[in-house]
C-alpha cells in the first residue's frame, strides 16, 4: 500500500460499485479464511489454524478451567486477542475487492473487449498480448483464459490449449463455466483431427 492511502481508496471504492454482498465480508470476521475460501490460498490457513487455537485456549482457559492459569492472564489474553482480531478483520475488508474483483479496482486498464474484439476479427497476435495483459491482472478469469485457449487452437498451438484447459477445469471460478469448458474441448478434438491452419 502506497503511503497516500490510494490502495484503501480504492478498495472503498470498489466496495461501493461491485456486487459484494455480507457473505463475501462474512468470511473476513476469521482471519485468514477469505483467502481460504475464495482463493484457495495456503497463506491464509496458519492464520486461521492459530486463530482457532488462540479462541478454544480462551475459552478453555475462561470457562472450563478458570483458576488454570493466573488470574489477569486470561484476561490480558483477550484484550491483545481482540485487538489482533479487529487488525485481521480490518485488513480482510480492505483486501477482499482486490481479492475477489482484481481487474475493476486496478490501475491499468482492462484489456478483455479489445481482446475479444481482435479474437472475432481473426487477429490472433493482437488477442494473445491483450489476453495476457489482462491475466496479468486476475489470472483466475475463466473468459479471458477460455478466449486465450481458443488463440492457441486457431495458431495450431493444442498442446498448449489442452494444457491451459486442464487448468482452467481446476479454477472453481470455472465451475459455472462447464458448458463453455466442455464446448471448447470438442473444438480442441476436432482440431486434432483436422487442424486448422494459422491465419
Amino acid at each position: 500500500m502506497s503511503c497516500d492511502g490510494t490502495v484503501g481508496s480504492r478498495s472503498i471504492r470498489a466496495m461501493k460499485r461491485t456486487s459484494l454482498s455480507w457473505p463475501h465480508y462474512a468470511t473476513c470476521l476469521w482471519p485468514g479464511m477469505a483467502d481460504l475460501w475464495w482463493r484457495g490460498r495456503m497463506s491464509g490457513l496458519p492464520v486461521a489454524i492459530i486463530f482457532a487455537f488462540a479462541v478454544n485456549w480462551l475459552l478453555v482457559s475462561q470457562f472450563i478451567y478458570p483458576g488454570w492459569l493466573a488470574g489477569g492472564l486470561p484476561r490480558i489474553a483477550f484484550w491483545i486477542g481482540l485487538i489482533v482480531w479487529g487488525f485481521w478483520v480490518s485488513r480482510s475488508f480492505r483486501e477482499l475487492p482486490a481479492l475477489l474483483v482484481p481487474r475493476e479496482i486496478s490501475d491499468r486498464p482492462d484489456r478483455f473487449r479489445e481482446a475479444h474484439a481482435a479474437y472475432l476479427a481473426g487477429q490472433w497476435k493482437t488477442a494473445e498480448k491483450l489476453l495476457t495483459e489482462t491475466l496479468a491482472i486476475e489470472p483466475r478469469d475463466p473468459p479471458a483464459l477460455l478466449l486465450l485457449c481458443g488463440v492457441y487452437r486457431h495458431t495450431d498451438r493444442t498442446e498448449s490449449a489442452e494444457v491451459l484447459l486442464g487448468e482452467i477445469e481446476k479454477v472453481e471460478a470455472a465451475d459455472r463455466w462447464w458448458l463453455e469448458v466442455a464446448a471448447e474441448r470438442k473444438r480442441l478434438s476436432r482440431t486434432a483431427q483436422a487442424p486448422i491452419p494459422a491465419i
